[in-house]
């Protein structure tokens, strides 16, 4: 099959395009899917580059368990496409269905989340013309969206949802999302409008009009040093993807009693704030990463009641997968990006 294979850690001259790869085989209680579209994320990127660090030393290049990594791989985590062939153990009838693929490879309680498999990290993923998931993580769906359109969903979405109900956004709240063009921001926004909350949102000057479209009240900028005088308002939660220097910031515009939620360090992990403001106000702090099996389920519902829209950007053939990952990381797109083999 055609694949793409990360060989080690560097820049996209570390992905090497192959058409000799082996067609993976699907162990029991496995299927094979097809790959229709297979979707970039923060992680495909920092992945190749080594740049999660280690506990004890941020410049040792390792995966997102800041651990040893194995090559090559395969990466490529939101999957779409249809079963073509099944392991021992799995019905023959699943052969043709539709699916998207929960990235997440966990058979455990949510404990076991927090160490996962992650499609595309520690085993081969989607950037190929085949790839093999357990077979409850091929979730069948009923929707006349394309194949590249749902690709935008898993990761994003499913992170997004966690986020929330880690830090149980209900109907009536208010909550402010930072990152809010991006791919977990923009699912934020979405997921938040559909509890019924009311969104605020923290974006470039560029994208604010097409997040203020998917539902946000209001939408500030990143340099903004006094958030609460910006909303004219404190908010209950902050649903955060980007850290870095503006965490007091975020922490003092929340209510007393509020919640802030973080899955994400896009502007550093390395952060400020005064304690002061946490226990005095009686603030929660809550972290936050991939979403669970029951998270992605509830994501794909919403897909097929039709309750939260595909944001697709572009569209890559697998072989462009660099140029793809160079517009990724060039932050100028609004939504996903989909490869597609």
């Amino acid at each position: 099959m055609r694949a793409v294979l990360l060989t080690r850690f560097g820049g996209p001259q570390a992905l090497e395009l192959r058409d000799d790869v082996p067609d993976p085989e699907p162990a029991p209680g496995e299927v094979r899917v097809r790959v229709g579209a297979a979707a970039l994320n923060n992680t495909d990127v920092w992945t190749r580059e080594g740049a999660y660090g280690s506990n004890v030393d941020e410049g040792v290049q390792t995966g997102w368990r800041r651990e040893p990594f194995a090559f090559p791989r395969i990466q490529g985590a939101d999957v779409v496409g249809r079963i073509d062939k099944v392991g021992e153990g799995v019905a023959a009838s699943r052969i043709g269905e539709r699916v998207v693929a929960d990235p997440m490879i966990y058979t455990g309680g949510e404990p076991e989340l927090v160490n996962t498999d992650y499609l595309g990290s520690e085993r081969d993923g989607g950037f190929a013309e085949l790839v093999t998931v357990p077979a409850t993580n091929a979730h069948v769906v009923d929707s006349a969206l394309s194949d590249a359109e749902l690709a935008t969903f898993p990761t994003a979405y499913a992170t997004a949802m966690r986020m929330l109900n880690r830090v149980r956004l209900v109907a009536g709240e208010e909550v402010l999302v930072t990152g809010a063009s991006g791919g977990v921001g923009s699912a934020l926004v979405q997921l938040a409008g559909v509890r019924g909350a009311t969104v605020f949102a923290v974006a470039g000057e560029a994208k604010a009009e097409r997040v203020q479209a998917l539902g946000a009240r209001a939408v500030i900028g990143r340099d903004v040093t006094d958030i609460a005088e910006a909303l004219g308002r404190q908010v209950d939660v902050v649903a955060d993807v980007v850290g870095g220097p503006a965490f007091g910031r975020l922490l003092s515009a929340l209510r007393p009693l509020g919640r802030y939620v973080v899955a994400g360090a896009i502007a550093g992990p390395q952060v400020d704030a005064d304690l002061r403001t946490v226990y005095l106000n009686q603030l929660e702090v809550i972290g936050s990463s991939f979403g669970s099996h029951d998270d992605f389920a509830a994501v794909i519902e919403l897909v097929e009641r039709g309750a939260i829209k595909p944001l697709l950007s572009a569209v890559y053939p697998l072989s462009e997968l660099g140029a793809a990952q160079a517009e990724f990381t060039a932050k100028g797109f609004f939504g996903k990006i989909v490869v597609t083999p």
